[in-house]
């Protein structure tokens, strides 16, 4: 049962038909069809890419029939959803070279054992037009017209190829040869994963679901994509993801937990509520970091990562030449502030504290009345400039 809540609310944006009716599927204990499908339109997966993957081996865990299903015959339209232009036809030797990274970095989510690789060229390649033109009298040409990017570029005169419009046609089919009872994909995949169930409903008389997938954004708060650099690889070399990790906003520091981890969503709770309560970003994202890196490269990888931008990052901050305070008659870290001028009343030390912005030797510290030893010099640092070196009298 907590399985199946997980499934239902975890980073989930919408469940169409509705959550309700297929909770009561799940419970029944019926096997079902299950599919997540990729256009190899471009060689990496990103974070972003992995979260229906997250949510398919879910699926292949509790022993559901799950597809993991390869493009590679609608990548030679492209889907449009997102774009404001059409997009470049790729040559079929581009798309198999695409694909040749795919799989070995889906591995690193997926358990290919328990899942099936589809390709869906195995189908649509064999239609005939005839029944191209019968699939295509499901659809209404004018709801592919009225979508917002479409629309846009009619109005503006831009160029919008007519075999665009059949790629929620190939994709609705995809749906239903698999007999698809649930499809995963992102908010911005509905619309096409709706024509699945058109389909099924159409040809079939069968009820499928969708489960549309919230956006894991960027490193700098947009979506998450190559043109922007802001997008986290699977297969970034450890050090790499630790730092791009790092470089994200604080404000998406649960949803990455939430969306790009494994981590039991108790223990996500907890740290939200820390962080709620004033506690330190910085160790809240380093732990983060450290989740991502070892669930994608193993925990000696995320150990080695997290040491390296200690010593790289956090530490270079520090300037060569810093003023020595010499401490007296004080252990708490709050008076150590007011004592060398970094704050000007207890109240202006209390706050600087509990925001997370008082390190002593790169450890972050937020409570206020933190005993501080000073058995050797150690290094004090206040927000991201201000340097002291403190010691005992």
């Amino acid at each position: 049962m907590e399985k199946i809540e997980e499934l239902l609310n975890r980073g989930i944006a919408n469940i169409i038909p509705s959550r309700e009716a297929l909770k009561k599927l799940l419970e029944s204990g019926r096997k079902l069809n299950v599919y997540f499908g990729i256009d190899p339109t471009a060689t990496k997966i990103h974070l972003g890419n992995a979260v229906p993957l997250r949510e398919l081996q879910k699926f292949a865990e509790l022993g559901h029939n799950v597809t993991f299903l390869i493009g590679d015959f609608t990548a030679l339209i492209g889907d449009t959803s997102d774009k404001e232009s059409e997009r470049p036809v790729l040559t079929s030797e581009q798309i198999e070279e695409n694909f040749k990274t795919y799989k070995k970095q889906a591995e690193k989510i997926l358990d290919f054992s328990k899942i099936q690789v589809k390709y869906n060229s195995e189908w649509l390649n064999r239609l005939t037009f005839a029944e191209i033109i019968r699939l295509a009298q499901q659809f209404s040409f004018g709801d592919f017209a009225g979508r917002e990017l479409i629309k846009k570029r009619l109005i503006s005169s831009k160029h919008v190829g007519l075999h665009e419009g059949l790629y929620p046609a190939m994709q609705g089919y995809d749906s239903y040869f698999l007999d698809t009872d649930i499809q995963i994909g992102g908010t911005d995949q509905t619309f096409n994963m709706q024509a699945g169930r058109i389909l099924q409903k159409n040809w079939r008389k069968k009820e499928s679901f969708i489960i549309a997938n919230e956006f894991l954004l960027g490193t700098d708060g947009r979506k998450m994509s190559k043109t922007w650099d802001n997008a986290i690889w699977l297969d970034d070399l450890p050090n790499d993801m630790y730092t791009k990790v790092m470089a994200i906003n604080d404000d998406l520091i649960i949803q990455y937990f939430i969306l790009a981890t494994d981590l039991p969503m108790t223990a996500i709770k907890d740290i939200e509520g820390e962080l709620k309560n004033g506690g330190s970003p910085l160790n809240a994202k380093k732990e983060l970091a450290r989740q991502i890196v070892k669930e994608l490269h193993g925990e000696k990888d995320a150990e080695d990562a997290e040491n390296s931008f200690e010593n790289k990052v956090q530490n270079k901050e520090v300037p060569q030449s810093i003023e020595v305070f010499v401490v007296e008659n004080v252990s708490t870290l709050d008076e150590i502030l007011i004592q060398i001028g970094f704050a000007a009343s207890k109240s202006e030390a209390n706050r600087l504290i509990e925001q997370g912005g008082v390190s002593i030797d790169g450890k972050v510290i937020n409570n206020p009345n933190e005993k501080v030893t000073l058995d050797k010099e150690k290094i004090l640092k206040v927000g991201k400039h201000r340097f002291a070196k403190i010691k005992a009298s």
